[in-house]
């Protein structure tokens, strides 16, 4: 895979409608996450959704596009979590079909030197219990588990994991 760009989501309607497409190629996480039916994900509400997050004080929404500028990969950043003071991963979603082809690592890679360029000496972020695979890609990146609990939106049960930006 080639080197990646990331650039902030505005939502255009072909930015959303590449932002559904997304999410189409991810049913197993849309299943796993409950906020969507991957059978009908209705555009207005993923329009609305990313226009309430683009909107939040603090937070970042990222396409990730590859060097022919196709949309690979969806992130979402929040700067400061009030709980913690550590900046979080909210999201980090890679077009199913290119998943295990490193572009999640790269991904990462690229969020990490973001926030260490920030002055961040550590991130977080939390990962459905319902979603090993998750879990594993993580784990396999160096995060490690540092709580459990429910999740601030849709209460649904989460593993917080934190890596240390050395």
């Amino acid at each position: 895979m080639s080197a990646l760009r990331l650039s902030a989501l505005r939502p255009t309607p072909d930015e959303v409608a590449e932002v559904v497409a997304l999410y189409a190629s991810n049913p197993e996480y849309l299943r796993a996450a409950g906020e969507y039916d991957p059978s009908d994900i209705p555009v207005a509400r993923v329009e609305a959704d990313l226009r309430a997050e683009v909107g939040t004080e603090g937070c970042a929404v990222l396409l990730a596009r590859d060097a022919e500028d196709r949309a690979v990969g969806l992130l979402s950043l929040l700067h400061r979590h009030p709980g913690d003071g550590y900046p979080w991963i909210g999201l980090l979603m890679v077009h199913g079909e290119l998943r295990r082809r490193g572009v999640g690592r790269q991904l990462v890679a690229l969020v990490e030197e973001r926030f260490r360029d920030q002055g961040g000496d550590g991130v977080r972020l939390a990962v459905l219990e319902n979603n090993p695979t998750a879990w594993t890609f993580w784990n396999s990146l160096g995060w490690r588990e540092v709580d459990r609990r429910l999740d601030i939106q849709h209460g649904r049960p989460c593993v917080v994991m934190h890596k240390e930006l050395v």
